[in-house]
């Protein structure tokens, strides 16, 4: 049986993983005036529960987060894989981009003043794409999931397989070198379609992804012609994806 005092520190744990999607263990045992052992242990039970996963230093929540949660979590990474995509970016054409906070990144980043068209099913990415000069934001349609500001289900997936575009811009809940994976079924059937429409599949994702955990495989590492992370093409940590994906970054 859970004592009332480690209910509370999971409940306060569990609060923080969801608003900012991990915590590091030196920060919660200062934050709960508790050992890192503790914040072991109370993690522990919440990723026996499938509410957390556990890594290196801490844990990253193991379900959907809110758009403005992701938003917080690792953006000065993000926005350096942003950086490292933007070249990938044609002028003109048709491209499609994730409703990640790292393809909302790369959204802002780009210029436009060619002509452009980007489809979307991120609410926040076709705002911030909508109204700029030489580019066309368009968005799939879909029932609203409020939690990660994204359109889902069948409506945008029939819509997706209508289409055709040069190349695909996404990010994944999680990594291993067979497939992405997506926090729910719903958000891995729209990326299996974002790729069965698209020549090229272009994978933009912080580090702490691969090898990760999540619910749904979406879609196959093989399909992937792109893979770009915050670290340097030649860390050890991208070993593993340098024989599988044909261009790391």
């Amino acid at each position: 049986m859970v004592s009332l005092a480690a209910q509370e520190r999971q409940d306060r744990l569990l609060a923080e993983l969801r608003a900012t999607q991990s915590v590091a263990l030196s920060d919660a045992a200062m934050q709960l005036g508790v050992s890192e052992m503790t914040v072991r242990r109370d993690l522990d039970r919440l990723e026996e529960r499938g509410l957390a996963r556990r890594v290196r230093g801490g844990a990253v929540y193991a379900g959907p987060v809110s758009f403005g949660g992701r938003s917080r979590s690792h953006s000065e990474e993000k926005r350096e894989i942003a950086r490292k995509l933007l070249p990938l970016v044609p002028e003109e054409g048709v491209i499609a981009l994730d409703s990640s906070t790292t393809m909302h990144h790369l959204a802002g980043a780009i210029e436009g003043g060619g002509d452009l068209t980007v489809v979307t099913n991120g609410l926040l990415t076709f705002e911030a794409l909508r109204g700029r000069p030489g580019i066309v934001a368009i968005l799939t349609g879909g029932r609203q999931d409020a939690r990660s500001d994204s359109l889902i289900g069948p409506v945008a997936t029939a819509t997706l397989d209508a289409m055709r575009f040069t190349a695909f811009f996404a990010s994944a809940a999680a990594i291993d070198p067979q497939f992405c994976f997506e926090d729910t079924f719903e958000e891995a059937e729209v990326k299996k379609a974002f790729a069965r429409a698209a020549g090229q599949v272009v994978l933009g994702a912080h580090s702490d992804k691969l090898g990760a955990v999540a619910t749904a495989a979406a879609v196959p590492l093989e399909r992937v012609g792109v893979l770009a992370t915050e670290l340097p093409a030649a860390a050890p940590e991208l070993q593993e994806y340098r024989g599988r994906v044909p261009r790391v970054l």
